[in-house]
């Protein structure tokens, strides 16, 4: 796939949201991420590069772009559908995806989600905050945790689909108080809430439901899936630590692999994640590894007095680019690099706050559509 056309990605983005894409990857280990919303089909790569066309920005920037597809949809929901088009998986066509949303198999999810103060070039989650959907479930203790699906709290409830049907995420409409936010979407998988008052070991023993095989080409592959270290609702306690000698299962279904020492923040404050270096937003695997099954063992190198940690894994879906305050940035999933992505049965869809730009607290308003086919 071809180097995308940087200049016609900093002209829709903005060259400050293109930047924060791409210092987010730097360190990725996992496949490339749909970059969604951008005319095309861009997807950021491990590294910090961003593969495949944009066909915007040459002109217009996403406003003029948002602004002309509002228009073109409120055209075309005029007409009828002429010319059949070649789907990816579940739909035969693009006749067959209108056919299957018009025939009860469209599914609608609004939210609203009121965001936390963070650190700037830190994390954020948006796990744990209102309004809609409610604040999300903490995770049970150490070692059986929780494996989170879509009747979980905080998850947006639906039915699976029937019939042997998939999945398939096709638009969004996302509006964020503050620039140059970035929302990344993904599948809340497990947590599992660790001792912070304590410097010894603890065993993992629950794992998630999804994405546990070890085939590439298995839609449920383990690749890609990331770990974070998440702050709950009680800060921590001042002090120096690090989390160390934390084991896990890797895509390919090997055990016992460890995690290289992560730095964590002394006196973290609530819903950021626990990485002390600026910009990770996922923890590091060992040399060699694209994503991880399951937790065997977590560990910090202090006992912290006070304060709640939950290790999360989850598997990315989507970046979602909000470059302009208190504008809907509307996301294609049928004709950009979100094409038709497949949400797996049973998905805890969710959202972090990736790499925040500023300490001020950002909020969200939107509406995801899902088809079913």
């Amino acid at each position: 796939m071809l180097g995308t056309h940087a200049q016609k990605l900093d002209r829709f983005l903005g060259a400050d949201v293109t930047e924060h894409l791409s210092r987010s990857m730097r360190d990725w280990y996992g496949p490339p991420i749909a970059v969604a919303g951008v005319p095309g089909n861009v997807w950021a790569h491990q590294g910090g590069d961003f593969r495949g066309t944009a066909r915007a920005g040459g002109f217009l920037n996403a406003t003029d772009c948002a602004i002309a597809a509002l228009q073109r949809r409120w055209r075309r929901a005029t007409h009828a559908e002429r010319h059949a088009r070649t789907m990816n998986a579940g739909f035969a066509s693009l006749s067959d995806l209108i056919s299957e949303a018009t025939g009860g198999k469209r599914y609608d999810w609004s939210f609203f989600k009121v965001g936390s103060p963070g650190v700037t070039g830190v994390t954020n989650s948006l796990w744990r905050v209102g309004n809609h959907p409610v604040a999300g479930t903490a995770p049970a203790n150490a070692p059986g945790g929780t494996a989170f699906d879509s009747t979980t709290a905080g998850a947006f409830p639906y039915t699976n689909p029937a019939g042997g049907d998939t999945l398939h995420f096709v638009s969004a409409v996302v509006t964020a108080t503050v620039a140059t936010h970035t929302l990344l979407l993904y599948d809340l998988l497990y947590g599992v809430n660790k001792t912070m008052n304590s410097a010894a070991t603890e065993s993992v023993t629950g794992a998630p439901t999804r994405y546990q095989s070890s085939t590439s080409t298995n839609p449920d592959y383990a690749g890609g899936n990331f770990l974070a270290v998440h702050v709950g609702g009680t800060p921590l306690a001042a002090g120096a630590h690090n989390w160390t000698v934390c084991q896990y299962r890797n895509q390919a279904g090997t055990d016992t692999q460890t995690l290289p020492s992560l730095a964590g923040s002394s006196g973290a404050i609530i819903d950021r994640l626990d990485h002390g270096t600026a910009g990770q937003w996922f923890a590091p695997l060992a040399t060699g590894d694209t994503g991880i099954m399951d937790l065997a063992q977590v560990q910090c190198s202090a006992a912290i007095a006070t304060g709640v940690i939950w290790f999360m894994i989850g598997h990315p879906i989507a970046w979602i680019p909000c470059p302009i305050a208190n504008f809907g940035s509307w996301v294609d999933g049928v004709s950009t690099a979100f094409n038709l992505v497949r949400i797996l049965d049973g998905a805890c869809l969710a959202m972090l706050e990736v790499t925040k730009p500023t300490t001020t607290n950002a909020n969200y308003s939107g509406m995801f559509s899902a088809v079913a086919g």
